[in-house]
């Protein structure tokens, strides 16, 4: 549950209130604020964030009424399906009534679905993801910023550009307080609700030091923080939780155990499972997902991916391309298809409909300069954008040629709520401003 709208209470149960928005209800946890029927709340992940005062939420809520209804009907009508199946395999048509009756898909239907090749019948899949993520989730699509606050990492990963294998970078490691300022300005200037706090494994930030820079921004900003700074230990993300986070994002990157060995040299994938495991038993909202192209990935490897993504509870599912770094040991290996990448978002969408967020990240676009858009039509219904410092930003280089480093955070949001607009989603994890409309 996503709305940034500022919502009315219509019941509460111990931590659990009911959320009325334009006659939706949604229920959402309360843990930080006391509340009563009849108040207003704004939500991210099922957290509420903030009290709204009633006249605030008033005047939001009257400028989102007309445009919000008709942004509705704008999904409604691209994400209908045109039942005329001429040209389409009857097999794959089957499959994909199957899925949009509700019934679960085999793994012999889904890797027919994966190897589709037809373009008409490729298109039908994603048309019914689309049709499936409106049906379950509506209009809503979550807008988060990221903060990159470190390129700092221990690890040596075979690919990722912020290894320690790439001896070329540039290396940088935000202070406290430039973390804290760009948190409070992405909440207060560009209406953020919920940002991600990213950085590699740097020993050079204690669990004790990032808490404190979590209880820094939660003092002054209402945001729903989300952490993704690698292995941190059990304790470590105990300790997070307490300072204020509500939200972990982190890859399994393959399901395949041997491939992660090859991945991760020293890792095993195991103790990366542990960790996501762990932190959903302490309450944390899970992101995660897998890479797709990663050289000696199957098909049946890949089908596993999303089979343990859907395990392991998300509340977004995150798949995106193998890019492997010019200064990694795997600089010559071929980047993962775009294709591929929009059938396992579709595919996801269809085991797990009624559930799944389902993230358009940023590698897809970098691989893709339609892949938000495309993304969003193959049944994604989240994206982030970056809120990192233009002087880090272009530093935080996990891959090259990575999209949006050296946009504005004003570009990227006039980009991305007009794509949204335009495609009839709510941009509903940034506030409304009083020029919302204009944007």
């Amino acid at each position: 549950m996503c709305y940034a709208i500022p919502g009315k209470i219509k019941a509460i149960n111990e931590k659990t209130v009911v959320v009325d928005y334009f006659g939706e209800e949604k229920k959402a946890r309360n843990e930080f604020y006391d509340l009563k029927i009849g108040d207003y709340v704004c939500a991210q992940g099922g957290f509420i964030i903030k009290k709204v005062p009633e006249k605030e939420a008033g005047e939001i809520i009257e400028a989102w009424r007309e445009i919000f209804f008709q942004l509705q009907d704008t999904d409604l009508r691209l994400s209908r399906l045109d039942l005329d199946k001429k040209n389409i395999n009857k097999k794959t048509g089957t499959i994909l009534d199957r899925a949009m009756e509700g019934l679960t898909l085999k793994k012999d239907d889904l890797e027919y679905l994966f190897r589709l090749a037809a373009p008409q019948e490729i298109e039908l899949l994603f048309k019914t993801a689309n049709f499936l993520r409106q049906k379950y989730h509506k209009n809503s699509c979550c807008v988060h910023g990221i903060i990159e606050i470190s390129n700092h990492c221990a690890s040596a990963c075979q690919y990722c550009g912020i290894s320690r294998h790439n001896k070329n970078i540039t290396r940088y490691r935000m202070t406290p307080e430039e973390i804290i300022a760009a948190a409070v300005e992405a909440c207060e200037e560009y209406g953020f609700q919920a940002l991600v706090l990213q950085s590699g494994e740097d020993p050079g930030f204690t669990a004790k030091q990032l808490s404190g820079i979590i209880k820094g921004i939660k003092k002054k900003a209402a945001v729903l923080i989300c952490v993704s700074f690698g292995e941190l230990g059990m304790e470590g993300l105990e300790e997070l939780y307490d300072a204020g986070s509500r939200a972990m994002l982190m890859r399994f990157e393959t399901s395949n155990p041997e491939l992660y060995a090859k991945l991760h040299p020293g890792r095993a994938l195991d103790t990366r499972l542990a960790h996501i495991r762990r932190a959903y038993e302490l309450g944390y909202i899970i992101m995660t997902g897998s890479l797709i192209g990663i050289p000696g990935q199957t098909v049946a490897d890949i089908l596993d991916d999303i089979k343990l993504a859907k395990k392991l509870r998300p509340e977004m599912y995150s798949f995106g391309p193998f890019l492997p770094h010019p200064g990694t040991p795997l600089a010559a290996c071929p980047p993962g298809q775009s294709t591929d990448v929009l059938k396992v978002m579709a595919l996801a969408r269809l085991v797990d409909a009624a559930n799944a967020k389902i993230a358009v990240t940023t590698a897809l676009e970098t691989v893709d300069p339609s892949g938000m858009r495309q993304g969003l039509l193959s049944g994604g219904n989240t994206v982030m954008l970056n809120v990192t410092p233009l002087k880090y930003r272009r530093h935080y280089e996990i891959y090259p040629n990575k999209a949006h480093s050296g946009d504005s955070i004003s570009s990227q949001i006039e980009t991305t709520v007009s794509l949204l607009k335009s495609l009839g989603r709510a941009p509903t994890d940034l506030g409304i401003r009083e020029n919302a409309e204009d944007h």
